[in-house]
């Protein structure tokens, strides 16, 4: 009896899996804004350290892209109560297995960059994102004096602009396949 059951099921089996969209492994571009929201600043508990990247490579000029998301961008200004930290673009291979890169805006000052922090992004059904990004200042030396974190992880669906809020930062992110 209980092999006719799982003969009975197997069609349904096969219709479920026919049915579920498959994402395959390939080339996407990815693009990020981050952006500080108005208020006042949400310091971390410590600043940035300074292995912040943690061995993620830095995005080449190579994969380096056109933005897409002017328009969400200039939206995003001080009349509105915004300021863009970061605005990037690139294409990056994606997998099952979580692809991280470095990401970086502005001078570096004795190690560290105004926005800094990693991205890490791997591919199932859905995208899976782990954001971690320092919004750092500095004295008059040059020296780090304290930071803001995002730290959050989402889940993506292809192509869709995603927001990721984590107190006074934001972060606006599509991925899309090439």
């Amino acid at each position: 009896m209980r092999a006719f059951r799982t003969l009975a099921l197997l069609p349904l089996t096969l219709l479920m899996l026919l049915a579920t969209p498959a994402v395959a492994d390939g080339l996407f571009q990815v693009e990020v804004i981050v952006f500080r929201q108005a208020g006042e600043p949400v310091p971390a508990s410590q600043p940035a350290p300074d292995d912040w990247a943690q061995g993620a490579p830095s995005i080449d000029l190579g994969s380096e892209r056109g933005t897409a998301l002017n328009s969400e961008a200039a939206k995003l200004t001080a009349a509105n109560g915004y300021q863009v930290l970061l605005h990037k673009a690139w294409s990056q291979s994606l997998s099952g297995s979580p692809s991280r890169v470095a990401l970086s805006s502005g001078g570096e000052q004795f190690g560290h960059f105004p926005v800094e922090g990693t991205l890490s992004l791997r591919l199932a059904r859905f995208i899976d994102v782990e954001a971690d990004l320092w919004v750092n200042q500095f004295d008059a030396s040059g020296l780090l004096q304290g930071s803001e974190r995002l730290k959050q992880d989402s889940r993506l669906k292809s192509g869709e602009l995603t927001y990721l809020d984590h107190g006074s930062l934001g972060l606006l992110i599509r991925v899309k396949p090439l």
